[in-house]
């Protein structure tokens, strides 16, 4: 099966991305890193780009920043691309460094959502980001597509802008913006772009790029799937579609029982309990409920029968003609109710088979327009995928970004680049649907593989072309390290399913869960020369993984570096249902066979289970309970995730609405309990590092207004102790930037208690050489890119 063939059977009714004519400049040939300047343009002997590429990350060449997989996918159709990267954005100036471009501008803010990357969960600012050279935070603008945007239109009036990346796919639709606390207009009208592109994007933008190429006007181009974009409702474009509302998919209001004809207005009554007249106030409500249901034999309904003349012209409207109108802005910022249906609507269509167009309404009057969001891209085919990976990226950061010794090292570190230095992505997408994720509403649930052959090569090449290589793979993964090849078994399902999980409440009877594809390639990997151990460091969807005892044991004895990290997110049902995870009894079987095939092999590893605080659906009682678990396990949680609304989630209309998307949304529909204010926030985090002293005082008082002062003691079943050691007040986090520093007046106090009591207190800060984990005692992990320092002798 090594043939590049599509796991998964959805048609693929698109034009490949190889079958366009390359435009005329591919004479000039390929770049080793596309321009970031002037003098390098000269050296490629450019007058000119055809495209430029504005970004908030630092440029790597390397398939992991989407930048650079846009500029080489363009690169390989022809076009001249350059890139700014990172510009200063007070003024316009700064995007004219390589003068004006000749077809369009792409925008983007980054790998990240530019306000996740700048702001914490508590809404403070970060001090670092990992995509900047010395992981220095501030060198892009909050709500980054929006300005980049406008810098653009700044510089060269009148050339197209076309936005894309993961914050122009969040924001396509009006959406809840958790840092102002309001629901904010879809990015398309803000940002004031001609397009947006959400998604993985290549196989819209490559359209795009040669339409504009052949001089079509970018307001003309409105049939592109996987494309946003204004129209007026004047525009000729918009007629000949036929509209619904989306009320009519998803009512929002209170639905009314239907009313029996037949019945009095006093049957009526007595059937909903009550009565009308006072001569029926003595009728019992049951009894005439009872007669209410007995038919009168003598009365018989009216029969309709469908007039045979006109049941040929009663057709359903096509999909692909097919438009659903949400409810207005206005509407959706001023109803949280709209707001939750809205959600649900536009994640009912997101699956290429059958999604229908939708369109929002902004502003009213004659300022009135339409947000069109064109259905989702058609998915990359196995062939499709290899082609964007094989492109001839340079594996590492622009050459402008090394120190004085030609270096990427110190202080020209860029984290993120060294985090994914030595992995292979090996597909796109995640079925897995869970709520507060983001990964299922830019690349769809539709998992896009590789071919073997072609991650097979990239190993090789970083084995042979990758500076510092040791001989470690860090990843061999993806969203998710084990949905290679998996995909529904049937395509009509396919195209047809509108559930938004495979695998909630449980795996779906028509997904293949055939793990054998991904076996052969970790065999077929660490058998190539050179290659001492392939790690999976993506996370690891472990009630899949059951499925397939040969695909544990191949991972557990062969590709786990001291420590394997899944993501059971909680123990409890409430918080669990809300946010589509299975429940832990699935992590217990997985870890049963993970501690059987670890004791096989003679080695000593350990489990990291990732855990989520203040999630939506999370009582307190829930976070007690799982606080009680951690314990009970001697987990003791460093990396500890308050739930982070980011636009568009499904978990994020949970939070603004306190509706449930998952189901029907009527006024009266559930309800969501809803983690708010910083205070509960605090405490539902505190219940996460039971273990840290400084949250101690608040666990105690919470635990008494629970009633549960019986987990207050000194016992080993005690969850906190009666005990208050001397704290500084800090807090150690694994990312060590974003710390909390204690006092210098706690540390003086400490200090004087340290020679007072002669009980010394435990650093917090960090040894050197030493990763922090999410259990004590882990050995570090090996990621192959640590280089061994100056002077330490070799084990």
């Amino acid at each position: 099966m090594n043939a590049p063939v599509d796991v998964s059977f959805f048609a693929r009714a698109a034009k490949p991305l190889t079958s366009y004519r390359p435009y005329w400049a591919k004479r000039f040939g390929t770049a080793k890193f596309l321009p970031m300047s002037r003098a390098e343009m000269d050296q490629l002997g450019w007058d000119s780009c055809d495209v430029i590429l504005v970004t908030g990350d630092a440029y790597v060449d390397h398939p992991s920043f989407g930048m650079a997989v846009i500029g080489r996918t363009l690169e390989a159709q022809g076009f001249r691309v350059g890139i700014i990267a990172q510009p200063d954005w007070q003024s316009a100036e700064p995007f004219k460094a390589l003068g004006k471009p000749n077809l369009f501008w792409g925008v983007t803010a980054g790998n990240m959502d530019s306000m996740i990357n700048r702001y914490t969960a508590d809404r403070k600012i970060r001090s670092d980001d990992a995509y900047t050279p010395g992981d220095i935070g501030g060198k892009r603008p909050d709500r980054a597509a929006i300005v980049y945007s406008q810098r653009c239109r700044e510089a060269y009036k009148d050339v197209p802008i076309i936005l894309g990346g993961i914050e122009g796919s969040l924001r396509r639709i009006a959406h809840y913006d958790y840092w102002s606390d309001k629901v904010r207009r879809s990015v398309v009208v803000d940002a004031k772009c001609d397009l947006l592109l959400y998604g993985n994007a290549e196989r819209a933008l490559v359209e795009v790029a040669h339409r504009l190429a052949a001089r079509e006007p970018v307001e003309q181009i409105t049939d592109v799937r996987g494309t946003a974009f204004v129209r007026r409702s004047d525009d000729d474009s918009g007629k000949g579609w036929f509209e619904i509302d989306s009320t009519s998919v998803d009512e929002p209001g209170r639905v009314e029982a239907h009313i029996n004809p037949y019945m009095t207005t006093s049957e009526q009554a007595a059937a909903q309990g009550s009565t009308c007249s006072k001569e029926d106030g003595t009728l019992d409500a049951e009894a005439g409920a009872a007669a209410a249901a007995e038919p009168n034999p003598a009365i018989r309904p009216m029969l309709f029968v469908a007039n045979p003349a006109l049941k040929a012209k009663l057709k359903v409207p096509p999909r692909d003609r097919s438009v659903i109108r949400l409810p207005s802005y206005e509407q959706v910022k001023s109803d949280p109710v709209l707001y939750a249906h809205a959600n649900r609507v536009l994640h009912l269509e997101t699956n290429p088979g059958n999604a229908r167009a939708l369109v929002q309404a902004h502003g009213e009057g004659v300022t009135a327009r339409d947000v069109w969001i064109n259905p989702p891209p058609i998915p990359l085919t196995t062939a499709e995928m290899d082609h964007v990976f094989d492109l001839p990226y340079a594996r590492g950061p622009h050459p402008s970004y090394a120190d004085e010794n030609g270096s990427h090292e110190g202080a020209t570190k860029i984290p993120a680049w060294e985090m994914i230095r030595f992995s292979v992505n090996i597909m796109r997408g995640c079925f897995g649907g869970c709520t507060f994720c983001s990964i299922t509403e830019h690349e769809g649930r539709i998992i896009q593989s590789r071919s073997e052959d072609s991650i097979i090569q990239e190993i090789e090449d970083i084995r042979d072309k990758v500076a510092g290589f040791t001989g470690t793979i860090s990843d061999l993964g993806g969203p998710t390290a084990n949905m290679y090849r998996l995909g529904c078994k049937s395509p009509e399902i396919e195209a047809a399913c509108r559930k938004p999980s495979c695998v909630y409440p449980g795996i779906c009877s028509n997904l293949g869960t055939n793990h054998d594809p991904l076996i052969k390639i970790y065999r077929r990997g660490r058998a190539l020369k050179g290659i001492k151990k392939i790690l999976i460091g993506s996370g690891l969807r472990y009630d899949l993984a059951v499925k397939s005892p040969e695909y544990v044991k191949e991972l557990v004895q062969h590709h786990v570096g001291g420590y394997l990290k899944i993501a059971p997110e909680h123990t409890e049902q409430g918080p669990l249902t809300k946010m589509m995870k299975p429940g832990i009894g699935s992590y217990d079987k997985f870890k049963q066979m993970f501690e059987k095939f670890s004791e096989e092999a003679g080695k000593k590893q350990f489990l990291i289970p990732y855990f989520i605080a203040a999630h939506p659906g999370t009582s307190d009682e829930d976070m007690m309970n799982l606080a009680i678990w951690l314990k009970k396990n001697g987990f003791r949680a460093d990396q500890v995730q308050t739930f982070y609304p980011s636009p568009m989630a499904t978990a994020t209309a949970m939070y603004h609405s306190n509706k449930n998307p998952l189901r029907k949304i009527t006024r009266d529909s559930e309800g969501v309990d809803i983690v708010r204010g910083e205070k509960r926030r605090r405490l539902h985090k505190a219940f996460l590092r039971y273990h840290d002293p400084n949250n101690w005082p608040l666990l105690r008082d919470a635990l008494k207004a629970m009633g549960r002062a019986d987990l207050i003691g000194n016992g080993k079943h005690h969850l906190i102790p009666t005990f208050q050691p001397l704290t500084d007040g800090g807090y150690q986090s694994a990312r060590r930037k974003n710390s909390t520093p204690g006092s210098a007046k706690a540390a003086t106090a400490a200090a004087a208690s340290k020679s007072s009591q002669g009980v010394a207190l435990k650093s917090t800060q960090p040894q050197k050489g030493r990763m922090l984990t999410q259990h004590t005692g882990l050995p570090p992990r090996v990621t192959g890119s640590a280089k061994p320092s100056a002077g330490r002798k070799g084990r």
